[in-house]
């Protein structure tokens, strides 16, 4: 099941007697766990009804007594046991620990929530085919970069925000991966924009990362027209050295697929307006967007995404020199290499018609 369905399974009331929760994803683990704790035992007699455990640390036979333990002026008790993984290599009594609790799983305790937590484990093991065959598995694998806009989109709603697929692309961008640190930024810019308002691009970049998106897209445009002066003077104005850059570069590269998606939509016959909305931008950037892909030709765009991977791994530790001048070599890289693939060309051609 999905860490969604779990969550909805703790509102309602309704729960099984075990709960198998995987993944590395820890935020999504804390709320899964923190929903079913809530709805298990609540507050009430709390500690009475309630343990937690650490497998290696706690032994199966521990662990079963604990689950098999009725509770005590209550409908339920709630055993939570971490880090089951270790199990998987165990040897002598702990080795078949996985195997005993699988057992368990066929004939739980009915007043028991017995809440199993790893990081990882082997599917191809029998408590993980019997689990599975029960229905108590709870992925809560982390989220591919594709589908973290759309989690992001989500928990703003559930705070009463709206917010479009692309600035839920920026803030992904901008605080990704980590679903904790995205999930504290989705919170700060619903209060900053207040209860039952949108959140916009201009939310996020005020909020979050303090960079105007007009000075982003003068950067962007100095690097199309080959101005090296004007970029790293645009430069100047956007760079925080408090985050080493990471930001900006966060917000140039949601610019540049912007850019993408708007050319491949005119290259496709849509109108500027009708383009622009394809690219998750307002109507009314169609046509700042139309004159960017004028001067950045779409294969140059394809290389800035690249040349900004390669200077988001310098500034997360991959470059010994400062990261200002990381962002700096990379912009007049990025000048010079366009300006000189024109100059390339032209003299192709001046040579092939000679």
């Amino acid at each position: 099941m999905t860490p969604e369905q779990a969550l909805q399974e703790a509102k309602s009331g309704e729960l099984r007697p075990v709960y198998v929760v995987v993944g590395e994803e820890r935020h999504t683990q804390s709320r899964v766990l923190a929903a079913l704790r809530a709805t298990a035992v609540g507050t009430d007699l709390a500690g009475m009804n309630e343990e937690s455990l650490v497998a290696g640390e706690a032994s199966v036979d521990q662990v079963l007594g604990a689950a098999r333990t009725p509770p005590m002026f209550s409908k339920r008790r709630l055993v939570v046991v971490r880090s089951v993984e270790r199990w998987e290599s165990a040897k002598g009594k702990s080795a078949d620990a996985l195997d005993r609790l699988a057992e368990y799983i066929k004939e739980p305790m009915p007043s028991t929530v017995l809440v199993l937590a790893a990081d990882k484990l082997d599917k191809r093991r029998r408590f993980m085919t019997t689990a599975q065959k029960a229905g108590v598995i709870v992925n809560c694998a982390a989220l591919s970069k594709g589908e973290l806009p759309r989690w992001v989109v989500t928990a703003a709603e559930q705070r009463g925000n709206k917010m479009s697929r692309s600035v839920g692309e920026l803030l992904a961008e901008l605080a990704g991966p980590e679903l904790s640190a995205v999930d504290d930024a989705v919170e700060r810019v619903c209060l900053f924009a207040g209860a039952g308002n949108e959140v916009t691009e201009d939310t996020v970049t005020e909020c979050v990362v303090r960079v105007r998106p007009t000075t982003v897209w003068e950067l962007v445009g100095a690097v199309g027209r080959r101005d090296a002066g004007a970029a790293l003077a645009a430069l100047d104005r956007v760079y925080d050295p408090q985050d080493r850059g990471l930001r900006l570069v966060g917000v140039l590269a949601w610019s540049t697929r912007q850019l993408i998606r708007f050319e491949s939509a005119t290259r496709e016959g849509a109108r500027p307006e009708e383009a622009a909305k394809r690219a998750g931008a307002p109507p009314f950037k169609a046509r700042e967007l139309a004159e960017q892909i004028k001067r950045i030709a779409r294969p140059e765009l394809e290389g800035f995404l690249e040349a900004l991977a390669r200077v988001d791994f310098s500034l997360k530790g991959g470059s010994k020199r400062p990261p200002r001048a990381v962002l700096e070599h990379a912009i007049l890289a990025m000048c010079q290499g366009a300006a000189g693939k024109e100059r390339g060309g032209a003299g192709r051609s001046a040579r092939h018609t000679a």
